[in-house]
């Protein structure tokens, strides 16, 4: 493969086709991550404690599974690639898993309810991540030129705010539409739909993608290489310390916006109006990364702003409520939204260069493992996030569809505002330590073509 190739332009319906994939990801994942907790503990009728347990089992779960699908994909060999071919096959078999696990039982015993709910949910995290890994790896695998990578990222990014602002708006009026009253009915309804949209989105981006980086062929490298060359990366360990922090705030807010809505403001139908009105400073602010990218010369220090601009927005919210003080609630509700999203492409951004540095570096090129690892710290700060949402609105008393008391109420202000605000400066300031910039990564690339040339092909 030239490796004029592999650093050359990507074709605009690649780049369109692989936000798409982030499209589907996030009709699944996010509509997981914003709307399952709410439906375990008030449709289903589980336990909030047994919730919290859920989410910190699921991720010893994916502390194997994770790092075993990013080494098979890595090994995968096909006329499509080695990753593309996991979303044509995982994309649709999930889609059904995501079905089954929003298909409520409230009827059932306590114990019948747990065993459903652990058995489905685990399913549906290594279906996720059979199609995850390899889609984030595709990135990498796609150029090696960094400007293109920013554009794709950026493509991803906005496709995903795009997709996470529908959810938003439309999930709450949607499952009581077509639920006609019975939000067990609505609830699955609206899972099948999603499904769907999940598979057909990654079916393109498999269609329209193509693999075009050359990998040493017959590697044979092991789990003690591996861990060892992932040691000796320190832009990747910053960036796993990034996603952990990311997933921890992200996800543990994201499960306490329906609850803040519903019991803090008093009408869970706020929780559209909130989204419908982040929705355009979302995309805006994922189109942005490029230009701070262009004038720090490095997707750490752009995420690393953005990071912190996102905290300070958030923590402004607690003193603001949307009934009380809309305008500034509103205010700083879009602010921290145009900064998140500007975070979200560039943190995502950063990983396939750490590859790239990992193979200058060592000499291993695993960009499966590696991102797999990426993958399971922001899987591992979700369960974190949410489980301990979950466990501290047991101790203090939550109960469901009820009034709740004041220290409940409390707990889910502060997960919606202070908590997530000063978690964003304090990922800031990790990713502040990140150093491969600009002219550094494009040296990089340059001596490992160099190194591949003098090879002797």
């Amino acid at each position: 493969m030239e490796n004029r190739e592999a650093g050359g332009r990507v074709p605009l319906i690649s780049k369109i086709a692989y936000g798409m994939g982030d499209v589907g990801c996030n009709f699944s994942w996010m509509f997981v991550g914003n709307f399952l907790m709410i439906f375990y503990t008030d449709v289903f009728g589980i336990s909030m404690s047994a919730v919290a347990g859920l989410m910190l089992f699921s991720r010893f779960w994916d502390a194997i599974n994770d790092p075993i699908i990013g080494g098979l994909s890595d090994k995968t060999n096909t006329r499509w690639g080695r990753y593309r071919p996991w979303l044509l096959v995982a994309a649709p078999l999930t889609a059904i898993i995501l079905i089954l696990t929003f298909w409520a039982h409230p009827g059932w015993s306590s114990t019948a309810k747990i065993v459903y709910m652990a058995m489905t949910y685990c399913i549906l995290v290594l279906g996720y991540t059979c199609v995850n890994i390899p889609y984030g790896t595709l990135c990498g695998a796609m150029t090696q030129n960094i400007e293109e990578r920013a554009q794709i990222n950026t493509s991803r990014s906005v496709s995903a705010m795009i997709a996470i602002g529908v959810i938003n708006i439309i999930t709450v009026p949607f499952i009581s539409l077509l639920g006609n009253g019975d939000d067990k009915r609505g609830y699955l309804l609206v899972a099948a739909i999603y499904g769907c949209i999940f598979a057909a989105c990654h079916i393109f981006c498999f269609a329209k993608t193509k693999e075009v980086v050359a990998v040493p062929e017959k590697q044979k490298i092991s789990l003690r290489q591996q861990l060892a060359a992932v040691g000796k990366n320190r832009p990747y360990l910053i960036a796993v310390a990034g996603q952990f922090l990311f997933g921890v705030t992200l996800y543990g807010r994201n499960a306490d916006a329906l609850y803040y809505f519903t019991y803090v403001e008093g009408n869970k139908a706020l929780f559209s109006t909130y989204s419908l009105c982040i929705i355009i400073p979302s995309i805006i602010g994922a189109a942005c990364f490029p230009l701070l990218f262009r004038l720090t010369n490095n997707k750490g220090r752009a995420a690393s702003i953005f990071a912190a601009l996102t905290g300070i927005s958030m923590f402004c919210m607690y003193f603001f409520t949307a009934r009380e003080t809309p305008v500034p609630f509103y205010l700083f509700s879009c602010l921290s939204q145009f900064f998140f999203s500007g975070f979200n492409t560039a943190i995502y951004a950063i990983v396939p260069d750490c590859v790239e540095y990992g193979e200058w570096k060592t000499g291993l090129r695993n960009d499966g493992f590696q991102y797999a690892f990426i993958s399971l710290g922001n899987k591992v700060g979700m369960a974190i996030g949410t489980s301990v949402l979950a466990g501290i609105l047991a101790s203090c008393g939550y109960a469901a569809n009820q009034q709740q008391n004041p220290i409940v109420l409390g707990v889910i202000r502060h997960s919606f505002t202070t908590v997530p605000g000063i978690l964003w400066i304090v990922t800031a300031a990790v990713l502040f330590f990140y150093r491969l910039n600009r002219r550094a990564y494009n040296q990089i690339v340059e001596e490992i073509s160099q190194r591949k040339n003098g090879s002797g092909r």
